[in-house]
């Protein structure tokens, strides 16, 4: 069952402020970027895991979203092939990557492997 989503740790980022959003403030904090379509049935699913997620870890680390539709030049930038795909983001580097939709068990294995 999933808990209260907590917005204040998410937020959208875009081609313009995805440096400043992400890159830079990955240093202070990790940041998962989720780049997702609203047409992407696999990313409606992950969506609520996330968002759970990162409420259970209330800042230890940010969610930024990416709507791949208006911002195709990122998502070819990182050479994402399918959707969803999530990036994580420590120090101004990717550090971890997954795609397609993973259950809640799954995501939180992810988180533990890759952020201290």
């Amino acid at each position: 069952m999933f808990k209260k989503k907590e917005k204040q740790w998410i937020f959208d980022a875009t081609e313009k402020d995805f440096d400043d959003v992400v890159i830079e403030a990955s240093h202070k904090t990790p940041i998962m970027v989720d780049f997702w379509a609203d047409w992407c049935m696999p990313c409606r699913m992950l969506t609520p895991v996330l968002e759970d997620l990162v409420a259970e870890d209330e800042g230890r680390w940010l969610l930024a979203k990416v709507e791949v539709d208006d911002n195709m030049r990122l998502a070819g930038h990182y050479k994402l092939r399918g959707f969803p795909t999530v990036l994580l983001f420590q120090n101004g580097e990717i550090t971890g990557r997954f795609s397609s939709a993973h259950p809640h068990h799954w995501v939180r294995q992810f988180i533990e492997e890759h952020i201290d």
